[in-house]
């Protein structure tokens, strides 16, 4: 049985530099007993809900999340989930958090629009308990592939391979803030890795590995900036909008950030002014080494990320290969599933469906999509 009172949580410690700024994210290796005790909760909770995404679930994700999960694990996140401090690089790997049947799993599908969802329900629900331990809804964005549900498969897709989203592989996906051009976006992210057989390196970036705000900084917190729709539209839908807004907000020393590199400094219809463009390559220039890309994720390990302090990318690769003593040997292709959550459905309400407080409607940066917001 659970304490009835939960104390200070345990802090490991993230990677950090001689000065005590955090260069990388917490390693969290979950036991043997710990993963164990989420396969079994994963079971009982589709018996009794059939699916992640059941009204009544969610309504009760919370409770859940805290009578169910492994105490060590709903303690770490309780703390993440309000730590804005200067040590918090704003990332957690959660090694071996669950256990995937390859078998079961079957051959990874051409793109998510193929995914077999109900092989996915119990990673649905664990990934959804460990957003309740934060304690974070999960939501859906109209703006992310017309919803889509709360848990999306991420896939390499070859009609896409070159593109800046997800779904591409064969360019570096520049690291970013999840929806970026969105004033309401997921406050934390999940993405759980039921196969990474081609070792592609996860990168992550956090605001806080430059440690207090300086100089470079500093312009960043003026509403100058620019933020185009991202590369999953095209043409006219993509194209940037006038409104600018700040790409540091927050505490003034140690900041929250909203940034995509590949939007807002490599994208020419952003149509940065100037002076935008200046400050965006000079803080760039800087940000650039403090990338981590030191993380390669394996199946069953996950990564929560706080979406205001932290940004993520990945490698490129090529999909269906791994190199094995420098000889390209074929595999299954990766397959990753995401999850987003907001900490507060009263802060969205004016941009989500009636019916649906979990659904949100905003286009971009404060726009609403009208053609589907009942």
């Amino acid at each position: 049985m659970k304490n009835a009172i939960l104390t200070t949580p345990e802090k490991p410690e993230p990677w950090k530099s001689a000065t005590g700024v955090p260069t990388g994210p917490l390693i969290v290796e979950v036991t043997a007993r710990e993963c164990n005790a989420l396969y079994y909760i994963a079971q009982q909770l589709i018996r009794e809900y059939g699916s992640y995404d059941n009204p009544a679930f969610i309504n009760a994700l919370h409770l859940n999340a805290f009578q169910l999960l492994p105490e060590r694990i709903v303690r770490i996140l309780s703390h993440f989930g309000t730590d804005y401090s200067s040590t918090q690089y704003g990332a957690i790997v959660f090694r071996g958090l669950i256990q995937v049947d390859q078998e079961e799993l079957g051959k990874t599908p051409a793109s998510w629009k193929e995914t077999a969802n109900d092989k996915l329900l119990a990673y649905g629900f664990i990934s959804s308990l460990m957003h309740g331990a934060v304690p974070s809804k999960p939501v859906q964005y109209y703006a992310q592939r017309k919803g889509g549900g709360l848990l999306h498969a991420i896939i390499p897709d070859e009609n896409m391979s070159y593109t800046q989203t997800g779904s591409g592989s064969r360019t570096d996906l520049f690291v970013h803030t999840e929806d970026t051009f969105l004033f309401h976006q997921a406050d934390f992210l999940s993405f759980l890795f039921l196969r990474n057989e081609e070792r592609v390196p996860s990168t992550l970036y956090s605001i806080r590995s430059h440690g207090a705000t300086d100089d470079i900084m500093r312009p960043l917190f003026r509403p100058l900036y620019k933020c185009p729709k991202d590369a999953n539209y095209s043409g006219e839908a993509a194209a940037g909008e006038e409104i600018t807004t700040a790409v540091l907000y927050g505490n003034e020393t140690y900041p929250f950030i909203r940034f995509d590199a590949a939007e807002q400094i490599h994208n020419p219809t952003a149509n940065q002014s100037p002076e935008a463009m200046h400050y965006l390559e000079e803080f760039w220039k800087v940000a650039k080494t403090h990338i981590c890309n030191d993380i390669i994720p394996g199946a069953g390990d996950l990564i929560f990320v706080n979406n205001h302090l932290c940004a993520h990318g990945r490698n490129a690769f090529l999909a269906g290969y791994r190199e094995e003593k420098g000889v390209l040997v074929p595999c299954e292709r990766r397959m990753m599933l995401r999850m987003m959550s907001k900490t507060s459905l009263i802060s969205i309400r004016a941009f989500t469906r009636t019916e649906d407080p979990y659904f949100i409607m905003e286009e971009h940066y404060g726009s609403k999509f009208q053609h589907s917001s009942h």
